[in-house]
């Protein structure tokens, strides 16, 4: 894990397969305007949108312009001359993805582009497209000599060719097997760049530095100290336009298989050798292959599922999810899902991993919270004090990054009263600079060819490998008695002792 823009090639062209989609105008292209702003790009870079709609490049850079007034965290206005710069770099191409001729025209606009530079084809393929599509796609791309196996020493000499894509990686273990092998059939591991977007936000990569570059923190990052720890992805959004793909998926494909054990994975992990690819991504592959494989029993007690009924989030009224537009009224999917996992490794047997995500929660919030484990004796109690609060550590993701520690203090006054406080880091107060968006980083370490940050192949196996038994567990399940929460709550665990160990979750959850 590198500087990106020490490590960037003098020139690249970025090309997006569904660069009339939602994700392009939501995050790629504000990210390429931001970077452009910034001065993070290649000198010479190119973007190409490739896609179905049909529109001449004037209108594309049109819906461009739009779409970056809405998203983007810098304001267009404020830089007119990266604005322009962007734009004109921008070329459409209309064509569908299995089209040879439609895929040729688009091989002569990047060579065309290529000749002027004189400098080695440096390739980006983003392929914002269904995932199941991908493995087709790269091998028309190859037939149309648009793409080709390069391995690292290649891309030196002709320039690199590389392929971003977007989650779900498969549907299930099986699928995600077959999408590798499809893959690998035409490019290299080091050509595959599978982006989960958690990754690459300030605050989780600010993990790492937490507990590498402060020698109070990693001595305590043990299960001698550590009492437990709740990994939580809560949004208090309902499924949007996302209906037809997340009836299909759940919030355990969603969110927990990927999001959330990737989290886990950083924040738990052994210290790496270096803060480089291999070495990280090695780690927290060995991490996620020691989760404790979930038992018969383990399934009913420590994994529970959930799905919203109507409520209130925010001060507004929310439908249930069997109402959402694009739901079947008797839909089974869980909108919420929570299990209680372990680690069988030497640091950290024993303590209990609390992994929450829901929608419709009572707000949005990505956390990770260590409780430590108490003192071993109040000292305080002959003076009327109750035993301290355990020190907590909470590391915010969102809906703002920020890190705080939460210790025992005296209160002001004559007597010997404990209380509670948090020493806090709020990132948007404490830096002057604002955090890039996590696209940012992550499509300008594509460019620069720093996988850090990028899912290999080996965790997404593993991922898949740990939540199977629960994707069958449930598919062998009555129906449950959904819905089981209300929209606005925090879900089925709300108000009951979710967080002990000797608790069913089959009771809280009903199922």
């Amino acid at each position: 894990m590198y500087e990106a823009t020490e490590h960037l090639p003098e020139s690249c062209v970025l090309v997006i397969f569904g660069a009339s989609g939602d994700l392009t105008a939501r995050k790629i292209v504000p990210a390429l305007f931001n970077l452009t702003a910034e001065g993070r790009l290649p000198h010479r870079f190119h973007i190409v949108g490739y896609s179905r709609s049909d529109f001449p490049t004037d209108s594309f850079r049109k819906h461009m312009r739009v779409s970056l007034e809405t998203h983007s965290r810098i304001t267009p206005g404020e830089h007119p001359d990266a604005l322009e710069r962007l734009l004109e770099n921008t070329i459409y191409c209309r064509g569908d993805y299995s089209s040879t001729s439609d895929l040729t025209a688009l091989r002569k606009t990047l060579e065309s582009l290529d000749k002027p530079s004189g400098s080695p084809q440096n390739r980006l393929f983003y392929f914002a497209v269904p995932p199941e599509t991908a493995a087709d796609l790269v091998s028309r791309l190859q037939e149309s000599k648009l793409l080709e196996r390069r391995a690292p020493e290649d891309a030196e000499k002709k320039g690199f060719h590389r392929v971003v894509m977007e989650k779900p990686f498969g549907h299930d273990l099986d699928s995600a097997r077959a999408l590798n092998a499809g893959l690998l059939k035409g490019l290299e591991e080091n050509q595959i760049y599978r982006i989960d977007h958690y990754l690459g936000k300030e605050t989780v990569q600010n993990i790492m530095v937490l507990r590498f570059a402060n020698s109070i923190f990693e001595p305590v990052w043990n299960n001698r100290y550590v009492q437990n720890v709740h990994i939580t992805v809560a949004e208090s959004d309902g499924v949007g336009n996302r209906a037809k793909y997340f009836d299909s998926a759940g919030a355990l494909r969603d969110v927990m298989q990927n999001h959330v054990l990737q989290l886990l994975a950083l924040f738990a992990m052994e210290p790496p050798t270096g803060m480089n690819a291999a070495s990280v991504r090695s780690e927290k592959a060995k991490l996620l292959g020691a989760l404790s494989p979930l038992s018969d029993e383990e399934l009913r007690c420590a994994v529970i599922r959930g799905q919203y009924s109507a409520g209130n989030v925010g001060g507004k009224k929310a439908v249930a999810y069997r109402s959402e537009k694009g739901i079947a009224p008797d839909s089974r999917t869980e909108t919420f899902a929570a299990i209680r996992a372990y680690i069988n490794n030497w640091r950290w047997s024993g303590v209990p991993f609390y992994l929450s995500t829901g929608k419709r929660l009572v707000r949005k919030l990505t956390e990770v919270a260590i409780e430590f484990k108490k003192v071993p004796h109040n000292l305080f109690a002959p003076y009327g004090s109750e035993d301290p609060a355990p020190n907590m550590l909470k590391i915010q993701v969102q809906p703002e990054e920020r890190i705080a520690l939460r210790i025992a203090s005296k209160s002001p006054g004559l007597k010997m009263n404990l209380s509670a406080v948090d020493m806090e880091l709020p990132y948007s107060s404490r830096f002057s600079s604002q955090s890039p968006e996590a696209y940012e980083r992550l499509i300008l370490d594509a460019i620069a060819g720093d996988p850090s940050l990028f899912a290999s192949s080996e965790e997404i196996r593993l991922a898949w490998k740990y939540v199977m038994p629960i994707i069958e567990y449930w598919k062998n399940q009555p129906d449950p008695a959904f819905p089981n929460y209300q929209a606005g709550s925090w879900g089925p665990i709300e108000g009951k002792n979710f967080f002990r160990e000797d608790v069913c979750y089959a009771e809280l959850g009903k199922g």
